[in-house]
């Protein structure tokens, strides 16, 4: 949905993925995407990979004006106790180091346009604990953090930074992640999650209004209000509801 909002607006758009399926399944989505879209099917936790995205970029855009760090996996609806260190670190890499290699890698260029933004995708999750999403809580803490430090370290520079809270998205990710499970199926039914459609709509209007911070969904903004009247009651009640996405 960033993609094809972004390609209405006039942008040219550089699209980034491991899945190279979820690349042809967007790229059919848009019209004339010869002329507008690139497909990068790349792993953005791995930084040499990174590295040879730049050079791919320009060599068919010629500049970049803009980055939105929106990858995230989530992993199985475990406690701490229960996760191997391998899938731990795999969350970081994807959802912390992804966001540091592609940020690094395209900042200098950025820099270098009249007028430039970058985006992060933390999470409601990052501002306060998701029982049983710990790691995935705490990578998305971690993006907040360098967002804003990253902020304040540009902000009087060409380029602007916008870190993004989202709450429930209706999106593939439970299943993309293999974390999806009968009573997260029970849930969608009660609950979808804000529309992507209409998640990526607030995305870009952060961008063009150069907005600190954006948060996407009505469950999202009630939660932060909540932790920031009672920050423990809050986890608590999280946890309880947390629970009715977890496995048998």
């Amino acid at each position: 949905q960033l993609v094809l909002h972004l390609i209405r607006k006039g942008a040219m758009v550089a699209a980034v993925d491991v899945n190279v399926d979820a690349l042809n399944e967007t790229r059919n989505l848009v019209s004339s995407p010869s002329s507008t879209l690139s497909l990068h099917q790349i792993d953005i936790a791995n930084r040499a990979s990174v590295s040879n995205l730049v050079a791919q970029v320009i060599d068919r855009h010629g500049c970049v004006d803009a980055i939105i760090n929106n990858a995230g996996i989530i992993h199985l609806f475990h406690p701490v106790n229960e996760l191997h260190y391998d899938v731990i670190e795999r969350m970081i890499n994807v959802n912390f180091y992804g966001v540091i290699n592609i940020t690094k890698e395209f900042l200098p260029l950025l820099l270098q346009r009249p007028t430039a933004h970058i985006v992060n995708v933390s999470s409601v999750g990052g501002l306060f604990a998701f029982p049983n999403q710990t790691f995935y809580g705490a990578s998305k803490a971690a993006v907040k953090l360098f967002s804003e430090g990253l902020y304040a370290e540009l902000r009087n520079t060409n380029v602007g930074v916008t870190v993004v809270f989202p709450g429930a998205i209706n999106t593939n990710i439970t299943k993309n992640c293999g974390a999806h499970n009968e009573r997260i199926e029970k849930f969608n039914r009660i609950y979808k999650g804000t529309p992507a459609e209409t998640a990526a709509r607030c995305i870009i209007a952060g961008i063009e209004k150069n907005r600190f911070r954006v948060t996407v969904g009505i469950d999202a903004k009630i939660l932060i209000f909540l932790y920031r009247v009672c920050p423990r009651l809050t986890i608590v009640l999280v946890g309880k509801v947390m629970k009715m996405a977890m496995p048998d």
